[in-house]
């Protein structure tokens, strides 16, 4: 190219060689064709530099570079690349993720009606597995806007990603604004540095990259996202936590831009962990608190007071050096589920957990007094449903052993009728189930639950349910009803069963953070075949979703 090119995609890859092609095509089908392509390789192992080259054959728009050592990260590739960059705007795709083909455009065309340091769009979740399609930060792109600099709108530091925003390259050569490298969640450094300088961006509503989630990858094929597991992965993060601050403190930003820079932190960052924790030996839970906390201890009072009970009792717990209730808190976050029990202490203040916290922020993180838990009312009381035990029971049902904390004594200490109900397709099937006292506030039973009793619609149904456990207030004679999700195992391991019409049930806990027990419906024959995991765009996908009617989850 002897023209210089309006925009410069970096493609980022490493050991990459199977996915690279549909990154690069993603690029070259861009209806804005000026476009400078460059393929930055960490010093890949596998096919990779032979499969760049053949790509690089086929459009003179590529060019390929590569590192002479492998830097183990994102932010290496990325600043090579940009240091050899034609284009006076830049933009940057990981090799496993797409642009829409509309990306440079509209992100271009939002630079020309403003005078912006970068644009930056919507971004798509594809799961790999399912290819269901989720916003990413949906409310944070709900209206397109220019925003006068970070001080105008501090929310958007929830928005880390470097990959979904267009940059001029003068305002990142201006500031010498470069990825950290040696460091991983470099993308969150990066984007605080950029939101602080920026004199205004644009903020567009279209999708303008398109992220492939792998929820269920092996753990050597795994993102750095889900290498949580990795004390190392905990200590990068805090590690770019703290740097954050420091540049925020070094430009002067308001005590408002840093409590929600801290409210992201423990609401966002923190709480991919918490959920990961009932899968955590006591043992590696209290490294990780070692590791946590005392960069909590800095964060701002207000930013605590905002986060949601549950998640400030796992933190409660954490500092409390009470790492197997940590884990048991951490089960069903973001639900409203109860702590198995509550304690109250000669002020008559009450508290998650057994024992009564002795550190002045405990106390302060697993205050729930106010919550009113014995005196609300029954609607809306706080119980805890576990399931202690998930089987088959026969071709098309399982069978559920079912224990229900009542930390506030809601429930008379008597044989207890209840109800699970599941709605696939809307349509709800119920079985009654006893629960019969096992201690003070704890009462247990079994339930068979046979899927092929469903009435489903006769298009069939496909997607995702959450049986409830529904419980009844003995006590008056109105007989007020409480509903609450079924916590699953944490060790629970999926399995498959028929459901009525033909259908496929997988039954699984929600996520891996120990969650909700869920039940994923998927029609057979034609309608199952037209269902399947595929990618939710084009003709076929809007076809099935026509046919069927696709509900939310619930």
């Amino acid at each position: 190219m002897n023209v210089l090119p309006d925009v410069t995609v970096t493609v980022i890859v490493h050991d990459d060689a199977e996915r690279l092609p549909r990154a690069i095509a993603s690029v070259r089908a861009q209806t804005h064709r000026d476009i400078e392509i460059v393929i930055s390789d960490d010093h890949s192992t596998d096919a990779t530099p032979k499969v760049a080259a053949q790509l690089a054959d086929q459009d003179d728009r590529i060019r390929v570079i590569r590192l002479e050592r492998n830097s183990g990260g994102c932010g290496a590739p990325r600043n090579r690349a940009l240091e050899t960059a034609r284009a006076p705007f830049l933009m940057f795709l990981d090799s496993d993720d797409e642009l829409p083909p509309r990306a440079c455009e509209l992100l271009l065309a939002a630079h020309a009606e403003a005078d912006a340091d970068f644009t930056m769009g919507a971004v798509e979740r594809v799961r790999t597995d399912t290819g269901d399609v989720s916003p990413w930060m949906g409310h944070l792109f709900a209206r397109r806007r220019t925003v006068r600099g970070v001080e105008d709108e501090p929310r958007i530091l929830f928005e880390p990603l470097s990959t979904n925003k267009m940059y001029r390259k003068e305002f990142l050569d201006r500031h010498a604004l470069r990825f950290p490298e040696g460091l991983h969640y470099e993308d969150q450094l990066f984007s605080a540095r950029a939101y602080t300088l920026a004199r205004a961006f644009t903020v567009i509503t279209e999708p303008v990259y398109r992220w492939y989630i792998a929820p269920h990858a092996p753990a050597g094929a795994a993102t750095i996202s889900n290498r949580r597991h990795l004390l190392t992965n905990v200590r990068d993060r805090v590690t770019v936590a703290r740097l954050i601050d420091d540049f925020l403190t070094e430009h002067g930003v308001s005590q408002r831009v840093r409590e929600e820079k801290d409210h992201k932190f423990l609401t966002h960052d923190l709480r991919l962990y918490a959920g990961d924790l009932p899968h955590r030996d006591p043992a590696w839970v209290e490294r990780f608190a070692a590791e946590v906390l005392p960069y909590l201890d800095g964060l701002s009072p207000a930013a605590f007071r905002r986060m949601r009970r549950d998640e400030r009792a796992v933190v409660g717990l954490l500092r409390e050096a009470r790492y197997e209730e940590a884990r048991q808190a951490a089960r069903g976050l973001a639900h409203r589920v109860a702590p198995r029990e509550t304690v109250t202490d000669d002020r008559g203040r009450t508290y998650w957990g057994s024992t009564p916290p002795v550190t002045e922020a405990g106390r302060a993180d697993l205050d729930l007094t106010d919550l009113d838990l014995a005196g609300c009312p029954f609607g809306s009381a706080r119980f805890r449903h576990e399931i202690t035990e998930v089987e088959r029971a026969g071709e098309t049902a399982l069978r559920l052993r079912v224990r229900t904390y009542d930390p506030a004594r809601r429930l008379p200490l008597a044989p207890l009728a209840a109800r699970l109900h599941v709605a696939p397709g809307g349509r709800r099937l119920t079985v009654p189930l006893r629960m019969d006292p096992a201690g003070r506030g704890v009462f247990e039973g079994a339930v068979r639950l046979d899927l092929a009793a469903a009435a489903l619609p006769v298009h069939g149904f496909r997607g995702v349910r959450h049986p409830v456990l529904e419980v009844t207030d003995g006590r008056t004679a109105q007989g007020a009803a409480n509903t609450g999700i079924l916590l699953a195992p944490p060790d629970f391991e999926p399995f498959e069963v028929a459901g009525a019409g033909r259908h496929r049930v997988t039954v699984e806990p929600e996520g891996r953070d120990a969650g909700r027990l869920q039940l994923r419906w998927l029609p057979g024959g034609v309608v199952g075949r037209l269902l399947g995991p595929v990618v939710q765009r084009g003709p076929v996908r809007r076809a099935a979703k026509a046919l069927i009617g696709t509900r939310p989850a619930g």
